[in-house]
């Protein structure tokens, strides 16, 4: 069940924050992988199959720092959040849903209406009942779209969605999305997307790893 979302900002954590390089912490368990295979085609298009993975490492240590959320509804929604790119015209990805004023743009919310879709085709087969189900389309709907959390988990769910960006990984997929050398992208992680993140943990870990791409990649000489 969703846990209401407390007003303080950013949210403090009553478990342990773990900054260390994701990598290290790879989502433990193969609990999730009929639902990895059942979106492999979904999983093609705009690095998914990057991306959505090392979101779900995040979301399982953000988990870890709010031991009270309910892990399963932040694993599964974060899993799928962005498979609706894969249903939708691929060449206006880049064209509408990175430039301009992008977070407003119809093709994010059609990747949105796409993801519910797909997460009420695949997830009721493999066992998942539907209020489950209602759960994950409520984060997946306006996880890119609207501005407020509508819990604890839709926010741990947001903040896994950002911090996959500041990873090296990260940087070197958004960066050329968003026609941005290294250098200056991290710099608009710094200024936009930290102030965007809602729990303390995600600020740490976001800072951190931050510093050690920076540091990896000369940002402060290649720029």
């Amino acid at each position: 069940m969703p846990t209401a979302l407390p007003p303080e900002r950013p949210v403090p954590a009553p478990g342990p924050v773990d900054t260390s390089p994701i990598s290290l912490t790879p989502a433990p368990g193969d609990d999730l992988d009929p639902i990895w295979k059942a979106v492999v085609p979904e999983t093609r298009t705009r690095a998914n199959d990057i991306h959505l993975p090392i979101s779900l490492a995040y979301a399982e240590r953000l988990c870890d720092s709010f031991p009270h959320a309910d892990r399963l509804l932040v694993r599964v929604a974060i899993q799928l959040h962005d498979t609706g790119w894969g249903r939708v015209d691929e060449e206006r990805i880049l064209s509408e849903g990175f430039s301009g004023d992008w977070r407003k743009a119809e093709i994010r919310f059609e990747h949105e209406r796409q993801g519910c879709a797909i997460a009420r085709e695949v997830l009721p087969p493999l066992g998942y009942d539907d209020t489950f189900v209602q759960q994950v389309c409520d984060i997946i709907d306006g996880h890119d779209t609207r501005k407020e959390a509508y819990s604890l988990e839709d926010a741990l769910v947001r903040d896994a969605d950002r911090l996959w960006r500041f990873d090296p990984a990260g940087i070197a997929l958004a960066s050329g999305w968003f026609r941005m050398d290294p250098a200056a992208y991290s710099d608009r992680l710094e200024t936009e997307i930290i102030p965007e993140l809602l729990t303390a943990p995600a600020v740490a870990m976001a800072t951190a790893t931050l510093n050690r791409s920076r540091a990896l990649l000369k940002t402060a000489v290649i720029r």
